[in-house]
Protein backbone atom coordinates (compact mmCIF):
# COMPACT_ATOMS: atom_id res chain seq x y z
CA UNK A 1 0.00 0.00 0.00
CA UNK A 2 1.35 3.77 -1.03
CA UNK A 3 1.56 6.04 1.49
CA UNK A 4 -0.98 8.29 0.15
CA UNK A 5 -4.05 5.11 0.89
CA UNK A 6 -2.03 4.65 4.20
CA UNK A 7 -3.25 7.80 5.40
CA UNK A 8 -6.60 7.43 3.32
CA UNK A 9 -6.99 3.73 5.61
CA UNK A 10 -5.77 5.21 8.65
CA UNK A 11 -8.60 8.06 8.60
CA UNK A 12 -11.18 5.80 7.63
CA UNK A 13 -10.46 3.62 10.55
CA UNK A 14 -10.07 6.77 13.14
CA UNK A 15 -13.41 8.14 11.25
CA UNK A 16 -15.23 4.45 12.24
CA UNK A 17 -13.74 4.72 16.06
CA UNK A 18 -14.81 7.79 16.58
CA UNK A 19 -17.45 8.10 14.48
CA UNK A 20 -19.85 11.22 15.02
CA UNK A 21 -17.11 13.10 17.02
CA UNK A 22 -14.69 13.84 14.29
CA UNK A 23 -13.24 17.19 15.85
CA UNK A 24 -11.49 14.39 17.83
CA UNK A 25 -9.14 13.35 15.18
CA UNK A 26 -5.92 14.95 15.14
CA UNK A 27 -3.44 15.03 11.90
CA UNK A 28 -0.52 13.97 14.74
CA UNK A 29 -3.09 10.97 15.33
CA UNK A 30 -3.64 10.21 11.75
CA UNK A 31 0.67 10.93 10.78
CA UNK A 32 1.14 7.82 14.07
CA UNK A 33 -1.28 5.51 12.50
CA UNK A 34 -0.48 5.70 9.51
CA UNK A 35 3.67 6.05 10.11
CA UNK A 36 4.30 9.01 7.98
CA UNK A 37 5.41 12.48 8.77
CA UNK A 38 2.84 15.50 8.83
CA UNK A 39 4.58 16.71 5.99
CA UNK A 40 3.67 13.81 3.91
CA UNK A 41 -0.21 14.17 4.96
CA UNK A 42 0.09 18.51 3.69
CA UNK A 43 1.80 16.72 0.67
CA UNK A 44 -0.97 14.51 -0.26
CA UNK A 45 -4.27 16.42 0.98
CA UNK A 46 -3.09 19.74 1.76
CA UNK A 47 -5.07 20.03 5.52
CA UNK A 48 -6.77 17.70 7.57
CA UNK A 49 -10.38 18.91 6.34
CA UNK A 50 -9.63 17.48 2.74
CA UNK A 51 -8.87 14.65 3.73
CA UNK A 52 -11.67 14.04 6.08
CA UNK A 53 -13.92 14.90 2.68
CA UNK A 54 -12.14 12.54 0.81
CA UNK A 55 -12.61 9.68 3.60
CA UNK A 56 -16.00 10.19 4.27
CA UNK A 57 -17.05 10.38 0.55
CA UNK A 58 -15.33 6.98 0.39
CA UNK A 59 -17.71 5.76 3.19
CA UNK A 60 -20.62 6.90 2.05
CA UNK A 61 -20.24 5.87 -1.58
CA UNK A 62 -20.25 2.58 -0.14
CA UNK A 63 -23.54 3.18 1.40
CA UNK A 64 -24.59 4.42 -2.10
CA UNK A 65 -23.25 1.58 -3.45
CA UNK A 66 -25.26 -0.99 -1.39
CA UNK A 67 -28.61 0.25 -2.57
CA UNK A 68 -28.67 -2.01 -5.35
CA UNK A 69 -28.43 -4.88 -2.32
CA UNK A 70 -31.48 -2.76 -1.05
CA UNK A 71 -33.45 -3.09 -3.94
CA UNK A 72 -33.07 -6.59 -4.55
CA UNK A 73 -34.33 -7.02 -1.05
CA UNK A 74 -37.30 -5.02 -1.90
CA UNK A 75 -37.92 -6.96 -4.60
CA UNK A 76 -41.42 -8.40 -3.70
CA UNK A 77 -42.74 -4.52 -3.05
CA UNK A 78 -44.48 -2.50 -5.18
CA UNK A 79 -42.67 0.83 -6.94
CA UNK A 80 -43.85 3.23 -4.55
CA UNK A 81 -43.38 0.86 -1.34
CA UNK A 82 -39.58 0.00 -2.34
CA UNK A 83 -39.01 4.66 -3.15
CA UNK A 84 -40.86 4.31 0.38
CA UNK A 85 -38.67 2.14 2.08
CA UNK A 86 -35.44 3.27 0.11
CA UNK A 87 -36.41 7.15 1.06
CA UNK A 88 -36.49 6.45 4.71
CA UNK A 89 -33.71 4.57 5.08
CA UNK A 90 -31.90 7.04 3.32
CA UNK A 91 -33.03 9.43 5.63
CA UNK A 92 -32.50 7.15 8.77
CA UNK A 93 -28.46 6.91 7.40
CA UNK A 94 -28.70 10.82 7.49
CA UNK A 95 -30.16 11.45 10.77
CA UNK A 96 -28.08 8.51 12.32
CA UNK A 97 -24.47 9.78 11.03
CA UNK A 98 -25.32 13.62 11.01
CA UNK A 99 -21.70 15.18 10.95
CA UNK A 100 -20.72 12.58 8.23
CA UNK A 101 -23.70 13.57 6.32
CA UNK A 102 -23.31 16.88 6.64
CA UNK A 103 -19.78 17.19 5.18
CA UNK A 104 -21.04 14.73 2.19
CA UNK A 105 -24.04 16.43 1.05
CA UNK A 106 -21.96 20.42 1.66
CA UNK A 107 -18.66 19.07 -0.55
CA UNK A 108 -20.98 17.74 -2.99
CA UNK A 109 -22.96 21.10 -2.88
CA UNK A 110 -19.54 23.55 -2.98
CA UNK A 111 -17.82 21.02 -5.40
CA UNK A 112 -20.28 19.13 -7.60
CA UNK A 113 -19.05 16.73 -9.70
CA UNK A 114 -20.43 13.51 -12.19
CA UNK A 115 -19.75 10.92 -9.99
CA UNK A 116 -20.05 12.12 -6.46
CA UNK A 117 -22.56 10.88 -3.77
CA UNK A 118 -25.65 13.21 -4.59
CA UNK A 119 -25.03 12.00 -8.23
CA UNK A 120 -25.10 8.60 -7.22
CA UNK A 121 -27.75 8.57 -4.65
CA UNK A 122 -29.76 10.26 -7.98
CA UNK A 123 -28.80 7.52 -10.01
CA UNK A 124 -29.99 4.93 -7.60
CA UNK A 125 -33.50 6.56 -7.36
CA UNK A 126 -33.45 7.19 -11.02
CA UNK A 127 -35.17 3.71 -11.67
CA UNK A 128 -37.64 3.32 -8.83
CA UNK A 129 -39.14 7.30 -9.96
CA UNK A 130 -39.77 5.43 -12.98
CA UNK A 131 -41.27 2.54 -12.02
CA UNK A 132 -43.52 4.40 -9.61
CA UNK A 133 -44.27 7.08 -12.84
CA UNK A 134 -43.89 5.05 -16.41
CA UNK A 135 -46.20 7.98 -17.75
CA UNK A 136 -43.71 10.54 -17.11
CA UNK A 137 -41.80 11.47 -20.06
CA UNK A 138 -37.64 11.32 -19.44
CA UNK A 139 -36.66 15.15 -19.00
CA UNK A 140 -39.74 14.96 -16.52
CA UNK A 141 -38.33 11.80 -14.67
CA UNK A 142 -34.72 13.33 -14.22
CA UNK A 143 -36.22 16.73 -12.63
CA UNK A 144 -38.05 15.10 -10.29
CA UNK A 145 -36.22 12.49 -9.48
CA UNK A 146 -33.62 15.33 -9.04
CA UNK A 147 -35.94 17.64 -7.20
CA UNK A 148 -36.64 14.01 -4.70
CA UNK A 149 -32.78 13.76 -3.66
CA UNK A 150 -32.29 17.67 -3.38
CA UNK A 151 -35.64 17.89 -1.39
CA UNK A 152 -34.59 14.67 0.69
CA UNK A 153 -31.09 16.62 1.53
CA UNK A 154 -32.57 20.00 2.17
CA UNK A 155 -34.93 18.06 4.72
CA UNK A 156 -31.80 16.89 6.80
CA UNK A 157 -30.13 19.81 6.06
CA UNK A 158 -32.65 22.12 7.37
CA UNK A 159 -34.26 19.97 9.95
CA UNK A 160 -33.88 22.23 13.28
CA UNK A 161 -35.94 25.17 10.64
CA UNK A 162 -38.57 22.71 9.83
CA UNK A 163 -39.02 22.14 13.45
CA UNK A 164 -39.13 25.96 14.34
CA UNK A 165 -41.77 26.55 11.45
CA UNK A 166 -43.68 23.55 10.94
CA UNK A 167 -43.55 21.66 14.54
CA UNK A 168 -42.12 18.48 12.47
CA UNK A 169 -39.71 16.85 14.81
CA UNK A 170 -37.69 15.23 11.69
CA UNK A 171 -35.04 13.54 14.25
CA UNK A 172 -38.07 11.68 15.13
CA UNK A 173 -38.56 8.44 13.11
CA UNK A 174 -42.11 8.34 13.28
CA UNK A 175 -42.61 12.09 12.01
CA UNK A 176 -39.64 11.77 9.35
CA UNK A 177 -41.61 9.36 7.41
CA UNK A 178 -44.68 10.84 7.78
CA UNK A 179 -42.66 13.99 6.25
CA UNK A 180 -41.02 11.88 3.45
CA UNK A 181 -44.03 10.35 2.67
CA UNK A 182 -45.88 13.34 2.35
CA UNK A 183 -43.11 15.03 0.34
CA UNK A 184 -43.17 12.21 -2.26
CA UNK A 185 -46.72 12.01 -2.91
CA UNK A 186 -46.04 15.96 -3.72
CA UNK A 187 -43.08 15.44 -5.70
CA UNK A 188 -44.67 12.28 -7.43
CA UNK A 189 -48.01 12.97 -7.40
CA UNK A 190 -51.12 11.41 -5.49
CA UNK A 191 -52.17 8.85 -7.84
CA UNK A 192 -48.27 7.23 -7.79
CA UNK A 193 -48.82 3.71 -6.68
Amino acid sequence: MDKKEAIIQATMELLQEKGERLQEITVREICKRANIGLGLLNYHFENKDKLLELCVERMVNGIVDNFQRIRERTEGLAPMEKLVYLGNMTLTFLFEHDTVSRISILTDMRLPKEDDNTHKTYAAYLPLVAACRPDWDKETLERRTFCLIAGMQQVFLRHKVILQTQGIDLTNADERKAFHDKMLRDILGQDAD
